[in-house]
């Protein structure tokens, strides 16, 4: 299992969890967890995911997550389970 970590955080819009969710589905990317917040108009979703059936590579998918959030107006970042967890540790 190829676990990995993607945050989305922008103001609210229709459509975000569909947009990420229909990318993710359409390269083989099963969601294994996911929390989703709107706090005064910001949205902000935290999903793990298994990128192990995917036939694209990690960067490209980072890449193209990008370019999905910048078309719907947020920011999507993808980490690595490791730094993710190396990164916030207390």
């Amino acid at each position: 299992m190829k676990k990995t970590i993607i945050t989305v955080i922008g103001k609210d819009t229709v459509g975000i969890i569909a947009k990420v969710c229909t990318y993710l589905a359409e390269n083989k990317v099963n969601i294994l967890d996911i929390s989703q917040t709107i706090v005064q108009g910001y949205f902000n979703m935290m999903m793990i995911v298994d990128r192990s059936q995917s036939e694209k590579r990690f960067e490209q998918l980072a890449s193209e997550l990008e370019q999905v959030g910048e078309e719907i107006g947020v920011k999507i970042k993808m980490q690595h389970e490791d730094i993710f967890n190396t990164m916030h540790r207390i």
